[in-house]
Parts: structure tokens; C-alpha cells; sequence
């Protein structure tokens, strides 16, 4: 009994942060009397696939041992510069956005050699490193935005991006939707399924993996590896799931109105989980694992640590850019000097709310949080309004948690690592 106690203990503070997200979603939907199921999921389908790439960004770094990569913002600057200059020239389309990709990859590459740099020389602080990194980088962009744009850099005072005065870019630039030549939804329109033929195939295709995964571990042997509790609760997500978008196909329900859900942004995430779960099987994965476990034993073992530490910041830095990329064609306008500056916050604290920490990541933790965090987000204002009369104490409600998420994990880090010293 002691024993079981104890357990349970352990695992309400091990996943704290998660108990507390599913309580507030669940009390959302009870006091919210003009929310709907259909509202709720359409609303959530639209902020998954904006934002899931960006949470899963940062997953390398907490495995290479640099904890809570803050410094993705400079990452999503340098997606918004490739954005603002295939806008200026006026490119667009999939050959517009490839264009983008192309760009902030260099941009993002560049700047993630430097940020990796620092954080080798500030070891045991890349956390308060990449948040001073990101408020110094943010000073960089707005004086090439608001002075170098037309100050330094000549540029036609009536181009539609220019301040009517002939110096910097405006507030809110216009993407411009993909059919009329510009980047707006130029992914997302690419080609869409309606939601629920996405959700059974996606449940039928998770309990494939989970079904091979079980009996692969049974025939090497590692059995132990299944842990029956977790493989059943999974499989049974899995079924009711299909079986819900079984039932809504044949009956037509109001779950077929949804919005579709954008397959190439879907396709870019899945191969993002791909490339994460290949990366850590390869040689510079092992690296990042040793690196991430004892940086003193594998400088032993013969690892360039310093060199090892700066590709993890690089590729995060990369895949930020990219997620920055994806998030601002689906939202259509890039807000210039604002979007980037919430992007490392949100994006911690949903890895965060999904069971993460800053010492263990993985795609479960990045891909759950998406959905719970986003959930919190929708649910905020409705809250505010059905108690107070007020949604805008929600949105100033869901910025304390997002704050409040990141402090209680960052104790709870700090407690364990004392615990174990």
C-alpha cells in the first residue's frame, strides 16, 4: 500500500503540469454553456497543424543536454526575413514558399552556429542564454526592419510592404492568398481531406505501429519494453477513435462539416517525427543522447561535445524556421514586428504541458502538448466569459498559465536535480 502510495505520488508530480491542463479543459467545458464539440475540434484541428512543427523543434535540444531551447524566436525571425523578401519581390505559390525554405534555412543555419557557440560558453545556463540571445536578436531584426529597409536599403516608398514614408515595413504585411500569386494557405490548400476520413486513417495507421511495435519487442526478445497498462489504454484510444469516425461516416453527422484537414502541412509534421526518430538512431543521435546524459563521460568517450552541442542548436533552429513558415501561411498576414516575440514561450509551454521536462523530451510529449496547449487556448475565453462576464480575462488567463507552465516545470527540475545530488 505504501509502496502503490508512493507511486502515485511520484507520477501526480511527474506529470503535475498535465493533470492541471486536462482539469482546465474538462472545467471549461463544463461552466461553458455556448461551446460546442463541433466548435471545440474544428477550432483545434485549425491550431494543430499551425503549431505542432514549432513544439517539435524542440525536442533535439532537450536530448542533447541544452534544456528548453528559448532560442527557437531567433529561428521564426529568420523565417519571417525569407517571408519578407519573397513578399517584396513578389514571389509566390509552392515556388514562392520553397523559395522561403530555401532562405531561412541559411539564415536560421547562420544563426544557430552562433547561438550553439554561446551556449557552449554559458553551459549550465542555455536556458536564460537562448531567452537574452532571443531579446538581442529581436533588437537586431527591428533595426533592420524599421531603419535599414529604405534607410540604408533603397526601396520604392510606394511598394505595398514599405511605411508610406519610404523607411521600414509596415505593422501587418499581407500574404496574399496562393491564388492570386502569393503565400496565404499555399500549403494548406495544396490538397485537403475531410476530418473525420483523416481521423481513421490516422488512428487505423497508430494502431498499425503500436500493433508491429508490440510484436517486434516480443520477437527480439524485449518484452519488456510493452508495458501492458500503456500498450491497452493506447489501443483502445485508437479503436474508439476509428469507431467514432466510422459511425460519422455513416451517419453524416456534423462531424463531416469540420474543416479538412490540410494534408501536406500533416505530411510535413509526420516526416518532422520521422526525421527526429531516424536522427536519434544515427551516430550524431547516439552523440546527442550521451551528450544530453553526462557531458564530462562522453568527452571521455571521445565526442566532441562543443561541436555536437552547436548541430543540435543549428537543426532546431532550422526546423523553428520552417515552423515559423508553415504557422504564417496558415494565419495569411505576417504581423512584422510581433509574431516571432511569443513563439519560444507557447511553444516550451506546450512541450511542457505534454510531459516533458527540461532534461527529457520525445514526440509524444511535443505532439500531446500541441493539443492540450491549443485546447487551454480555446477554452480561456470561454471560461472568462461564462464566469466573469469577461473573455478577455481568459486571453490575460491563458498568458499566466503559459508562465505559471513553465516556472512549475523549471522548479520541478531544479527539486530533482537536487534530490539526486
Amino acid at each position: 500500500m505504501t509502496f502503490s502510495l508512493k507511486g502515485i505520488t511520484s507520477w501526480a508530480l511527474e506529470y503535475i503540469v498535465t493533470i492541471i491542463f486536462v482539469l482546465f479543459v474538462l472545467f471549461g467545458f463544463l461552466v461553458s454553456r455556448d461551446i460546442s464539440m463541433n466548435f471545440f475540434l474544428n477550432e483545434l484541428n485549425g491550431r494543430i497543424f499551425r503549431n505542432t512543427f514549432l513544439v517539435l523543434s524542440l525536442i533535439i535540444p532537450v536530448m542533447a543536454g541544452l534544456g528548453l531551447n528559448f532560442g527557437i524566436v531567433i529561428g521564426a525571425m529568420s523565417g519571417q526575413a525569407a517571408i519578407a523578401i519573397a513578399r517584396y519581390h513578389e514571389l509566390g505559390g509552392v515556388s514562392g514558399m520553397l523559395f522561403c525554405f530555401v532562405v531561412s534555412f541559411f539564415f536560421a543555419a547562420l544563426c544557430g552556429y552562433f547561438t550553439g557557440k554561446l551556449y557552449n560558453r554559458t553551459r549550465g545556463q542555455e536556458m536564460i542564454a537562448g531567452l537574452i540571445v532571443g531579446y538581442f536578436a529581436n533588437g537586431i531584426y527591428q533595426f533592420l526592419f524599421l531603419f535599414a529597409v529604405g534607410g540604408i536599403i533603397k526601396v520604392p516608398a510606394t511598394h505595398p510592404m514599405i511605411i508610406p514614408s519610404g523607411v521600414g515595413i509596415r505593422m501587418t504585411v499581407d500574404l496574399v492568398p496562393a491564388e492570386r500569386g502569393g503565400l496565404k494557405y499555399v500549403l494548406d490548400n495544396i490538397y485537403q481531406v475531410p476530418f473525420v476520413y483523416a481521423l481513421l486513417a490516422i488512428s487505423l495507421a497508430v494502431l498499425a505501429t503500436l500493433i508491429i511495435g508490440y510484436c517486434v519487442n516480443r520477437r527480439r526478445g524485449q518484452g519488456y519494453k510493452n508495458r501492458p497498462m500503456s500498450f491497452g489504454f493506447n489501443v483502445l484510444m485508437c479503436v474508439t477513435a476509428a469507431g467514432i469516425a466510422v459511425h460519422a461516416i455513416a451517419a453524416k453527422s456534423n462531424l463531416m462539416k469540420l474543416r479538412p484537414v490540410p494534408v501536406v502541412t500533416g505530411l510535413l509534421i509526420i516526416a518532422l517525427c520521422v526525421f527526429t526518430e531516424l536522427i536519434m538512431k544515427t551516430k550524431l543521435g547516439q552523440d546527442f543522447r550521451a551528450v544530453g546524459q553526462n557531458r564530462h563521460v562522453a568527452e571521455v568517450s571521445g565526442i566532441d561535445v562543443d561541436r555536437t552541442r552547436i548541430i543540435a542548436t543549428m537543426i532546431s533552429t532550422v526546423l523553428a524556421a520552417w515552423g515559423q513558415l508553415i504557422f504564417l501561411q496558415n494565419m495569411g498576414t505576417l504581423s512584422t514586428y510581433s509574431a516571432h516575440t511569443q513563439i519560444g514561450l507557447f511553444s516550451v509551454a506546450a512541450l511542457l504541458v505534454g510531459g516533458a521536462s527540461a532534461s527529457r523530451a520525445s514526440i509524444k510529449n511535443a505532439v500531446f502538448g500541441a493539443i492540450l496547449f491549443n485546447a487551454m487556448f480555446i477554452m480561456s475565453p470561454e471560461i472568462g466569459q461564462s464566469l466573469f462576464g469577461q473573455a478577455v480575462l481568459g486571453e490575460y488567463f491563458r498568458t499566466f498559465l503559459a508562465y505559471g507552465v513553465i516556472g512549475v516545470a523549471l522548479g520541478l527540475h531544479v527539486w530533482k536535480a537536487n534530490n539526486r545530488n
